[in-house]
């Protein structure tokens, strides 16, 4: 069966293979908004779509095995109430301590300001000053 290993499963994406550009809507939204920042740039570790800054991940997006698109978002200042927001829970592998934060949305309104300042809080906590500054001029 092509596309599939010996046991049926499907092959991983191979680390840092680009993903084609989205078509999903909420990733589009998440994508345009993520370079528009300073020295942002995209990039696909362990086959994921991730945004980052001078090499720190900022934002990871995309859909999971269920279809639901989401991000997961470094939230320092606004965590707590971020938590409360259905959906969202503090991200896995240990992030989760350090103010990391993984929100699905399914089948609701995707609440995009929100969405756009979770990127905004993200983009700030992990960036450094000199580059803060230059959204201070904007």
């Amino acid at each position: 069966m092509s596309g599939t290993t010996k046991g049926g499963a499907v092959p991983e994406t191979p680390k840092n293979t680009p993903l084609p550009p989205p078509t999903d809507p909420f990733l589009v939204h998440v994508r345009e908004l993520a370079l528009g920042y300073p020295e942002a740039f995209e990039d696909f570790p362990w086959g994921d779509r991730v945004f980052k800054v001078k090499g720190k991940i900022f934002v990871f997006a995309g859909i999971d095995k269920d279809g639901r698109s989401g991000m997961s978002v470094k939230l320092p200042e606004s965590r707590h109430s971020a938590l409360t927001f259905p959906g969202a829970v503090p991200t896995g592998y240990g992030l989760g301590k350090s103010g990391w934060v993984s929100i699905r949305f399914s089948g609701e309104a995707i609440p995009y300001a929100l969405v756009d300042a979770w990127i905004d809080e993200s983009y700030r906590a992990v960036a450094p000053k000199t580059l803060l500054r230059r959204l201070e001029t904007v």
